[in-house]
């Protein structure tokens, strides 16, 4: 396209500010970044007309890496509480631990076991997850079972195929192999 053509196209305006988006970019803003919660926090003080008394600070457990070694025996103790479970009855909106629904046995296994925040619902569950393709997965990851886009149940992957869950009314938490291929994976950091 000759350059005549393009300069028609792009607006006068665009013109004007993109040398000094340059500009701001280049030379920044000369120093470090300051805290925006120290900062806030002095003036939420000064503005309630108290003294500032210093940073404020958070009391916040510190984000850890996850090796991969962690992550898989984690995984494969969560396939453990799933399966001491077997046999415990299905019962809409239980979470454990003598009776469960879908979400609520991995639920019971993440949240209430190993400490990992977990949505309640199968398809909150499935929101949550970090999502891990089908060639990669690991015991302890999730099988969201799907229509229309939505996860209508959930499983904890036991390897080899086959899912722990708590099927439907009148059945029992139990090893299953995967029935579908409309299913989804997903793992819980």
């Amino acid at each position: 396209m000759p350059i005549s053509a393009l300069a028609r196209r792009i607006p006068w305006q665009s013109l004007t500010v993109t040398p000094l988006l340059a500009a701001a970019l280049v030379l920044g803003t000369g120093g470090a970044p300051t805290s925006s919660v120290t900062d806030w926090g002095a003036s939420q003080a000064a503005a309630a007309g108290a003294e500032a008394s210093g940073p404020v600070t958070i009391d916040a457990a510190p984000v850890a890496y996850t090796t991969p070694a962690q992550r898989a025996a984690r995984g494969r103790y969560a396939v453990n509480i799933a399966a001491a479970q077997q046999g415990d009855p299905y019962r809409y909106g239980a979470a454990g631990p003598s009776a469960f629904d879908c979400s609520g046995l991995i639920y019971y296994t993440y949240r209430t076991r190993l400490g990992v925040g977990v949505p309640r619902t199968a398809n909150a569950q499935r929101l949550a997850a970090v999502a891990v393709s089908k060639s990669r997965m690991q015991p302890g990851d999730l099988i969201f079972f799907m229509s229309g886009g939505r996860a209508y149940h959930v499983g904890l992957y036991a390897g080899s195929g086959k899912v722990w869950h708590s099927p439907k009314p009148g059945q029992r938490v139990q090893l299953s192999k995967i029935w579908t291929t409309s299913w989804v994976a997903g793992r819980m950091v």
